[in-house]
């Protein structure tokens, strides 16, 4: 939480910006739907950085990621941090975006998770989830992801393998903010970014 700050949550995504093949795929989802703890639902909160609306930030510390909005404001949703996600950290762009995206296991995750299939094909089973962002700095692929989930249990913790993982429901909905070219800060490992903003004192809820 923000320390002292007031902040709104929000109700879970809608289906407006949802396409017709999303609707049918979340419609028949493999995994049970998880009870998410308040702190990592979607919340309406205070932003105090010098990051520039439209900004993804990266809090893998305290399992957030920011989406900066105008007005010093956020959206601010949980995730889940693996492995990749401790491996790197920085300023990067959105190089390529996918809605279903496939997903080709790395001789890594065959050795501690598998054995899974070769190729694994877009949809609610796929561990990707319903979107990814693919991060890339100086023209190349960090190997670096955001993208969904079919474990929204681990919302909030940290497991053994995998990127940044959203809910379906909030990587569609952080997917129709951005594009590509869109800035990615991922904050170093320590850095205390709550209490940073929490020193700007409480702010009133945002009313949407």
């Amino acid at each position: 939480m923000l320390g002292g700050c007031m902040e709104e949550t929000l109700e879970p995504a809608t289906e407006a910006g949802w396409t017709a093949r999303d609707k049918d795929l979340m419609s028949h989802l493999p995994y049970a739907q998880a009870d998410i703890p308040e702190q990592f639902r979607r919340h309406i909160v205070d932003y105090t950085r010098k990051e520039a609306p439209g900004t993804i930030v990266v809090d893998e510390d305290h399992k957030f990621l920011y989406f900066v909005e105008p007005g010093g404001k956020a959206i601010r949703y949980g995730i889940t941090v693996g492995e990749e996600a401790q491996a790197w950290s920085g300023i990067a762009k959105v190089g390529r975006m996918a809605e279903w995206p496939a997903w080709v296991p790395t001789a890594g995750e065959q050795k501690r998770l598998g054995p899974f299939p070769a190729f694994v094909t877009g949809g609610p089973q796929n561990p990707m989830g319903a979107r990814a962002m693919y991060l890339y700095s100086n023209g190349k692929d960090t190997e670096y992801r955001i993208h969904g989930t079919n474990q929204p249990e681990y919302i909030g913790q940290a497991i053994s393998s995998g990127c940044i993982r959203m809910t379906n429901e909030n990587v569609i909905d952080l997917y129709n903010h951005v594009h590509v070219g869109t800035i990615v800060v991922v904050l170093k490992p320590t850095t205390d970014l709550t209490s940073e903003m929490a020193e700007s004192g409480p702010i009133s809820p945002l009313n949407n």
